[in-house]
């Protein structure tokens, strides 16, 4: 177990999973009139599940991605082939950010525990 687990536990290998995620979103908005692009996504559950079991291994956080994604499936297929359906992507990127500012703060509360503790405060 790394020190940053012992310090942040789940959540910053949460937060770091997040984080990519929204990369992956914004992605998927950037490209909704890309003729052929195909969405993609992660399964957050399965992808912090591997993370977690992969404690301190280099890489852990991008393998569990790379494990989790897969193609999004259209509720309306495209005629050009792109899978982006704008409404999903984005409500999803919004909840998506929500819950990576949660984290965050989450975060940052236990680092200003651990910093008032250290302070002796």
């Amino acid at each position: 177990m790394s020190m940053e687990d012992g310090l942040f536990g789940i959540h910053g290998k949460a937060l770091a999973l997040r984080s990519q995620r929204l990369s992956l979103l914004a992605s998927n908005i950037a490209n909704a009139s890309t003729p052929g692009y195909k969405a993609r996504d992660i399964d957050f559950d399965a992808a912090l599940k591997e993370a977690t079991a992969q404690a301190g291994s280099q890489g852990g956080v991008q393998k569990a991605v790379d494990d989790a994604m897969g193609f999004r499936v259209p509720l309306q297929p495209s005629l050009d082939g792109n899978t982006v359906e704008l409404s999903t992507e984005q409500t999803l990127f919004a909840e998506n950010a929500v819950k990576y500012r949660t984290t965050l703060s989450f975060l940052e509360g236990r680092l200003n525990t651990i910093t008032r503790a250290l302070k002796g405060e």
